[in-house]
């Protein structure tokens, strides 16, 4: 063969290797349905329908609060071009404390953002608990007279809210009787029937749950939130002086190529813009952050950074 033809040829194998072939969308919600994985990939299932040429299948791969996934995809699907996966502030407070094993930050391409979330802390519409001060009240009396959980062991960014309150009740944390789910909607249907008294979860999870059956005490916000959240009192007006922003998004195999990441990219950064997207996000209890690619990967490592220090003086990292 010629030069000329193999260079042509070699040209032509390149250009078929960096065009993007995702082919077969996904999300996978690293935990079991009805919890916050699930919400953040039913937004990028809905609100990024027009955004890309074919539907988005949402699966479930629950195990370790995220942890499965993510050796899953530093191992078999390390290089899937076709599957996103979702995390959250909790994904990452794990990952900074060495819960995923021995992987960090530097073994997923983050690619996009779902939206901003917060901490809440939830009960049973029935619960004699009517404000936050009656539960913070209940804990300065006896910490372990209660049952609290969520979807995450001790340890983890459910757990480190219920730490939390329990400081501001000037109670042990370790002295909680706390029960660790996997997921939020175990959690939740751990609270619904009556294994746990108290549920320290996400606003975004209760959208689904508006329904009279449950009470958020307190919203870990800075202020407010919209309807229908705006009833609702910051831990702050209630005396407990903690935020817990949560950062919801996606990520795919640190293998990906180039072409594949930058498609993902471009999608999200173009549902970002549609009023598709925004819709979803509101009805999701989500607040817009259209961060994706180096903006957001850069925003991702910069919440570990935080969240390790956090960990330092929580004393679940060795100083």
């Amino acid at each position: 063969m010629k030069p000329t033809l193999i260079l042509a040829a070699a040209l032509s194998l390149a250009a078929t290797t960096a065009m993007a072939e995702v082919s077969k969308p996904e999300c996978v919600a690293p935990a079991q349905p009805g919890g916050g994985f699930d919400l953040t990939c039913r937004v990028a299932q809905m609100g990024m329908a027009k955004a890309m040429p074919r539907p988005m299948e949402v699966t479930f791969m629950p195990g370790g609060i995220g942890a499965v996934a993510f050796n899953a995809f530093n191992a078999a699907r390390k290089g899937d071009q076709n599957a996103i996966v979702a995390f959250s502030t909790g994904s990452l407070l794990n990952l900074a404390v060495g819960k995923y094993g021995k992987y960090s930050v530097d073994d997923a391409r983050w690619v996009g953002a779902a939206g901003v979330d917060y901490g809440a802390v939830i009960v049973k519409a029935d619960s004699p608990f009517k404000t936050l001060g009656d539960l913070v009240e209940a804990l300065k009396k006896d910490p372990a007279a209660l049952v609290m959980g969520a979807g995450g062991t001790v340890g983890s960014q459910d757990w480190m809210k219920a730490a939390l309150v329990a400081k501001a009740a000037g109670a042990d944390p370790k002295a909680l009787r706390y029960v660790a789910f996997d997921g939020g909607g175990e959690a939740m249907a751990g609270l619904l029937g009556g294994a746990i008294q108290v549920y320290t979860g996400d606003v975004a999870e209760m959208t689904a749950h508006m329904d009279g059956s449950v009470r958020i005490l307190g919203v870990m916000a800075e202020q407010r939130l919209p309807a229908p959240f705006d009833q609702t009192p910051t831990a702050r007006e209630q005396g407990v002086d903690t935020v817990w922003p949560i950062l919801r998004g996606y990520y795919v195999g640190k293998d990906v190529g180039n072409a594949d990441y930058d498609q993902w990219v471009q999608w999200f950064r173009a549902a970002y813009q549609s009023p598709e997207f925004q819709k979803v996000q509101q009805e999701k209890g989500l607040f817009p952050l259209p961060k994706a690619g180096e903006a957001f990967d850069a925003a991702v490592r910069e919440q570990i950074t935080t969240l390790t220090a956090m960990a330092r003086d929580a004393g679940l990292i060795a100083r």
